[in-house]
């Protein structure tokens, strides 16, 4: 899907509507990329990307010594690797690559910039949860949708790699959801957000909870258009997560610590893991709890209800 961070190149974005189970392909800002590595004689590994048009040829011959690179512009460049030639021919295309990347994500923040008018032109406090798989992200919305039914209205953009299993415990809630499936893609992209939320068509001065992709890597770099990323953290995955994913804990508003009532079974230093997130981020606001038990939804609750006002 993108050079930015690797993922593959031939992932097919799907968004399906559970109610109607109409499934549509969903064009992202990123296309037809694909990373590829030299080794160079002095050890040093160099990625570039063979983007629209970008071509490397190796001879067959058992030699290898010898091949070329049809960059972006048309431009071919031959060369052997050896030694000082090779750096810099590759620098060349390192750098060339640096620049498609500021432009895929150029275009990924022009688009989340439409997104956070549009949201905020109507009201809606648009939230990017992001976490590891497994860290329980869709337990804490289900939880949150149906305690907070009666007071907010929460719809629901539900991305994974494949299947619409969380999208159907989200709709089980009786909350509008929308699912988008990005194959081998690692993350949601501004454009996918903008085509669910075009589905959803939330209502006024509602939330609009943004499920990402568990995976606390490369949604860091992609701005969706939300008010706030949510970095959501459980206590079986160790209390050093926010220095092992600093990225995403630095660009995060929110963290909150879940199955805060398995602490007692599970080795989780809960003041380093504060201290740690607080030395990546100092501004990060903290909610521990459970959603199995509630303990601590209230000040999150709390939190929600007042963000939009």
């Amino acid at each position: 899907m993108c050079v930015t961070c690797g993922c593959s190149d031939d992932a097919q974005t799907r968004i399906t509507n559970p109610e109607t189970g109409e499934t549509t392909l969903v064009e992202t800002a990123i296309e037809h990329h694909h990373s590829h590595s030299h080794t160079l004689p002095d050890g040093r590994v160099i990625t570039h990307s063979h983007a629209e048009g970008h071509s490397h040829q190796h001879p067959k011959d058992k030699e290898h010594d010898h091949h070329s690179h049809t960059l972006e512009d048309g431009t071919a460049i031959a060369h052997s690797h050896q030694g000082e030639e090779t750096a810099n021919i590759h620098a060349q295309i390192h750098n060339r690559t640096i620049a498609l990347e500021k432009a895929i994500l150029g275009k990924n923040d022009l688009i989340a910039a439409q997104n956070r008018g549009w949201f905020k032109g109507r009201n809606i406090l648009a939230l990017n949860l992001v976490s590891s798989p497994g860290a329980g992200k869709t337990t804490l919305l289900v939880r949150t949708i149906n305690d907070l039914k009666s007071e907010l209205t929460i719809s629901v953009i539900e991305g994974d790699q494949e299947t619409a299993n969380d999208a159907q415990k989200i709709r089980e809630t009786g909350c509008k959801v929308i699912q988008i499936n990005t194959g081998t893609g690692c993350h949601l992209e501004a454009a996918m957000v903008e085509r669910g939320y075009t589905e959803l068509d939330p209502p006024l001065n509602s939330v609009v909870a943004i499920e990402n992709v568990g995976n606390l890597v490369c949604p860091a770099l992609f701005d969706l258009g939300e008010r706030a990323k949510v970095a959501i953290l459980s206590v079986t995955e160790g209390e050093d997560k926010p220095i092992k994913y600093p990225h995403m804990f630095r660009a995060s508003q929110v963290m909150i610590i879940t199955k805060i009532d398995l602490l007692p079974y599970v080795q989780f230093d809960r003041d380093r893991c504060l201290e740690y997130a607080r030395m990546v981020n100092p501004d990060l606001r903290i909610f521990e709890l459970s959603a199995t038990t509630g303990e601590g939804l209230h000040d999150w609750y709390d939190w929600l209800k007042n963000a939009n006002q």
